[in-house]
């Protein structure tokens, strides 16, 4: 997907909607298909990238590494590497992710209570 040119009419009227509409301001921080899964597996905990890929297996190196790069861009994740050998590096919410918890709980339990995909999950809760 290419960018807009920054003066091209859709690039401003993005800037227009960012600052007068909030969802579309949460929608520029977490929409597309991977971001809300990685703040969802980070709920639970701190977590190695390592981590975070076996949980979500169907995401792709490019696509994780890219995602987290965004998030902490955003201010909604941290990254910290400790230096041991091999360096490890751990991703975890920030006061400002962690706001989105509830949110994101709440996306859960409306795919659980829409879809019958999730029926077992709903009885065990």
């Amino acid at each position: 997907m290419t960018k807009a040119k920054a003066s091209s009419t859709l690039s401003q009227n993005k800037g227009i909607a960012e600052t007068t509409c909030p969802i579309t301001y949460v929608m520029n921080k977490i929409g597309g298909h991977w971001k809300c899964i990685i703040l969802y597996y980070l709920i639970s905990g701190p977590k190695r990238y390592s981590e975070l890929k076996r949980s979500i297996p169907a995401i792709t190196e490019k696509m994780l590494a890219e995602h987290l790069k965004q998030l902490k861009e955003d201010n909604l994740i941290t990254k910290k590497v400790e230096q041991i050998m091999p360096p490890i590096t751990i991703y975890s919410l920030t006061p400002s992710g962690e706001e989105l918890g509830p949110v994101l709980m709440a996306m859960a339990d409306w795919a659980i209570k829409d879809s019958e995909h999730f029926q077992n999950l709903r009885m065990q809760g």
